[in-house]
């Protein structure tokens, strides 16, 4: 089977104009290139599109389990109102209804295109949709505790999770969730749980609440855990996330093996980005650009992630946070506030980097001849400008 288009994205390589792409019955990619080079019967079988060919996303950060919360929440909250809500209204719905609306979300994310994703899970709910779900999903199975005697329980417990989702034949480890929800010793244990496996994601510098936090041990989310009475992490009068790399370094020794996911990055800055590279052999700069809008009215300073040469990726968040979990609304978003980025470089951060991230690259990612991606169409393009438009949409082709 061919297809044609305007342009098809491998991904491995530059956009081609008028290009195509060859598969078997299987999806397995043959071959990719000019149109011009397909012989007669070639060009006569070949099916065209109208737009942009590319492989599968890769949704680096989502939270497909909060699925039920879409509409829930009022934006523009801060990290400390975000928090109260999710604490509100995350099980006033019940199992069987929150089982139905994260199916309903895997479905229309399937179809839009998404081949790959990094997920977030607290429990077992997503557990059977993603057996059955041609997405291939990593499962990181986040954990929260701000009190220290808590934490052997805790990573326990997600241990046990861990063996439930192996047995069905999921990818997935424990993950520390952030800086601010954990005691530092759960943090740099459940860190280090995760990376036996390899992967871990952590939500990173999230906000200017969780830095004042971390640093100084001042601003609105700190109040809102005295209030609650919980206990905070020691003021260090670093960055959140050096206090995660150092509190990581009690556990393990640098440089650091292992795929980890840094979360946001809404205000990170170049010492911390330093920090990391030092610590960390293979960091994943994920951005979640209109999560952070709905609550931090905030972006991530991507010009800065871009100069220091950082592996980014883009992810949707959860609908909690974020009005739909649609890779072509981030991609919008991203060149909506940053048109000086060319398409080519997002597609890159959507497609093979996600896809590396968690490990994935050897099926996915891009149009490689031996792997089987997916193919997506992206339509009403700008040619002008080479950008997404108000209509444009995302569309699984195989």
């Amino acid at each position: 089977m061919i297809y044609r288009a305007d342009y098809i994205f491998p991904i491995d390589r530059e956009p081609i104009i008028n290009g195509y792409v060859e598969v078997d019955k299987e999806g397995t990619i043959l071959s990719c290139g000019s149109a011009d080079s397909l012989d007669t019967k070639g060009r006569a079988s070949a099916e065209y599109f109208k737009g942009i060919l590319i492989p599968g996303f890769a949704n680096a950060h989502c939270h497909v389990e909060l699925s039920h919360m879409k509409g829930f929440f009022r934006q523009g909250t801060g990290m400390d109102g975000f928090i109260q809500q999710i604490n509100a209204l995350r099980l006033t719905v019940n199992r069987e209804e929150r089982i139905a609306a994260l199916t309903e979300q895997m479905e229309q994310m399937y179809s839009a295109g998404v081949s790959v994703m990094a997920d977030i899970s607290n429990c077992d709910e997503s557990f059977e949709c993603k057996v059955s779900s041609p997405i291939y999903s990593r499962t990181y199975l986040e954990v929260f505790g701000t009190e220290p005697e808590d934490a052997p329980q805790i990573l326990a417990g997600a241990i046990e999770l861990q063996k439930k989702a192996k047995q069905m034949g999921l990818d997935a480890a424990p993950t520390p969730h952030s800086p601010y929800t954990m005691s530092p010793l759960l943090n740099r244990l459940s860190s280090a749980e995760g990376l036996k496996s390899g992967y871990i994601s952590y939500h990173n510098q999230e906000s200017d609440q969780e830095e004042d936090m971390i640093r100084y041990g001042t601003g609105e989310l700190a109040e809102d855990y005295k209030a609650r009475g919980c206990s905070m992490p020691p003021a260090t009068g670093d960055s959140a996330l050096k206090y995660f790399l150092d509190n990581l370094q009690k556990e393990i020794k640098a440089p650091i093996e292992g795929r980890v996911l840094l979360v946001h990055n809404t205000v990170t800055d170049q010492e911390s980005i330093d920090e990391a590279l030092k610590v960390l052999k293979s960091p994943y700069w994920v951005v979640c650009p209109l999560s952070n809008i709905f609550i931090h009215r905030m972006l991530p300073p991507l010009d800065l992630l871009r100069a220091n040469n950082l592996t980014i990726c883009v992810g949707t968040d959860s609908l909690s946070s974020n009005l739909q979990l649609s890779m072509v609304e981030e991609i919008r978003c991203i060149q909506g506030h940053f048109p000086h980025i060319p398409l080519e470089e997002i597609l890159k951060w959507c497609c093979i980097n996600g896809t590396c991230a968690v490990g994935a690259e050897k099926r996915f990612g891009s149009f490689t001849p031996g792997k089987r991606p997916g193919i997506v169409l992206i339509d009403n393009i700008n040619w002008e400008r080479m950008e997404l438009t108000k209509e444009s949409k995302s569309e699984r082709i195989i």
